[in-house]
């Protein structure tokens, strides 16, 4: 790790006054900072600009330089002529009951701007960057595109000689009707292709009891269970993930149904090729090893039996299937009530399914080779990997995608996933131990995630309560309130 590179264990926090987004794309700085690279300066204060320049400020980066023309943060992490990855939280471009949702669902466009200005100084002319996930398949990635200006930034750069390049990673896009899906589109999918990788028995789901009876994302739960047997663990992911020789995590701070809170080791999601790849809940009760519903009564036996049943109608005879799918879903509301009301689908702490796939991603994006192979584990082995966390105005309530807001007008950096999100985790006033993604990430099986404990992560902030070990800023208390999802409330709180 050289000088200008932040150590793993340490992330950054930085606070602003209010907790506000620009307006207006390209989302110009509203200074002409010395060592801005541009001419346009937009008319009013950027404070989420001014906060990611803060970031890099606090964490010493390129520290002798600060304040001319050549302060270059990020050369420690980027040379020219490499290809950076930027990955935002593109979940869905629509909020279920608040039209302006989407500024407390997905990342903000002016996020990417800043991160990406950055970048652009330390690839010196030379080299690509590249806008990249995989939303929710039912969601409009072009709609999302436009409520960020992500066509506007691409214009602005274009006009510098810079080619910015924002891809769907999803290879077919769904219609939905009532939680059915109804049509499916295909699409062009990642210029840079689908690497399949199979883990085997590093894979946090080897002699899991599981097996046989995950769901992925798909009523074909054959494909998921296809994946994860006979000793193999295997995932399809975005080419353009792994090719890249750095790899920046835009993620959005929120609460989440099925992982307890999504930053940057649950983002990770969003770089696969084909999300029935992977294991979202386990089939069944507690009692059976499943962790489909928290108790076992009769009824949610039926719902499950019920919904295989017309799932393989569904893909046997689409048109008569989809419209008794459709009929049964909105009598399950009815009878047995809306699933933002009652824990199904393992959207509950008791979830012990998706926090494996989850650093089985970050394994492979960290380790994983373009002809599907992956690096030994050894220090210094793993792809080089940023973070910038979009808190300014953060999701709490029912994630990821019906959350309510929370302005907590924090932006944070980090180079390590792990010691990120446990930060995060606290700032948000859980208790890291008690989050399954989290805990587990500490001791990954086969490839490390992370070294030493939470307790021992060390913040750096313009916020002087939070300059100390992550253990002591907890058992002081001097952190935020989130409210969880339902299935999660009274059980990761401190």
């Amino acid at each position: 790790m050289g000088r200008d590179c932040l150590d793993p264990k340490k992330v950054v926090v930085y606070q602003g006054e209010k907790g506000e987004y620009p307006a207006a794309p390209p989302f110009h700085p509203g200074s002409p900072y010395p060592e801005y690279a541009f001419k346009e300066v937009g008319p009013e204060p950027n404070a989420v600009y001014e906060g990611i320049r803060s970031l890099l400020s606090l964490a010493c980066l390129d520290a002798e330089n600060y304040g001319s023309a050549n302060w270059n943060p990020l050369h420690g992490y980027i040379k020219p002529g490499n290809t950076v990855l930027l990955k935002p939280n593109l979940v869905k471009e629509v909020h279920p009951r608040d039209p302006e949702g989407w500024r407390y669902t997905i990342t903000h466009g002016s996020i990417i701007r800043a991160v990406a200005d950055y970048v652009w100084k330390a690839l010196a002319g030379k080299g690509q960057v590249i806008v990249a996930d995989a939303p929710q398949t039912d969601s409009s990635f072009a709609k999302m595109t436009s409520i960020l200006g992500l066509g506007e930034l691409q214009s602005f750069y274009a006009r510098q000689g810079l080619d910015l390049q924002v891809i769907d990673l999803r290879r077919e896009e769904w219609e939905n009707e009532g939680g059915v899906i109804v049509k499916r589109k295909p699409l062009p999918g990642d210029p840079h292709g689908y690497i399949a990788f199979d883990l085997k028995d590093h894979s946090e789901f080897h002699g899991h009891a599981g097996a046989g009876r995950y769901y992925g994302a798909d009523y074909d739960a054959g494909q998921v269970n296809a994946h994860h047997s006979g000793g193999r663990h295997e995932y399809l992911l975005a080419g353009s993930a792994i090719i890249c020789d750095v790899f920046i995590n835009l993620p959005k701070l929120k609460t989440h149904k099925k992982a307890g809170i999504t930053v940057n080791l649950k983002n990770l999601v969003g770089v696969n090729g084909d999300k029935n790849w992977l294991p979202h809940h386990t089939c069944g009760f507690p009692r059976n090893g499943g962790d489909q519903y928290p108790n076992f009564t009769i009824e949610r036996a039926l719902e499950s039996q019920a919904a295989k049943i017309l799932h393989r109608l569904t893909l046997a005879c689409p048109k008569i299937g989809t419209k008794l799918l459709k009929g049964f879903r909105n009598a399950g509301k009815i009878t047995l009530g809306d699933t933002e009301e009652v824990i199904r689908s393992g959207n509950w702490f008791g979830n012990d399914t998706v926090w494996r796939m989850c650093l089985d991603l970050n394994k492979l994006v960290l380790y994983g080779n373009p002809d599907g192979t992956i690096r030994p584990n050894h220090p210094g082995n793993s792809k080089t990997y940023l973070s910038f966390v979009d808190a300014v105005v953060a999701g709490q309530g029912s994630g990821p995608m019906n959350t309510d807001p929370f302005n907590s007008q924090m932006l944070l950096f980090g180079s390590n996933p792990v010691s990120v999100d446990a930060f995060c985790a606290v700032l948000m006033g859980f208790d890291p131990e008690k989050i399954p993604l989290i805990r587990h990430a500490f001791q990954s099986r086969g490839y490390a995630l992370t070294a030493g404990k939470w307790q021992d992560i060390y913040g750096i902030s313009n916020a002087s309560e939070w300059c100390e070990k992550l253990g002591n800023i907890i058992s002081k208390g001097k952190v935020f309130h989130f409210n969880p999802h339902f299935g999660w409330k009274g059980h990761i709180e401190r």
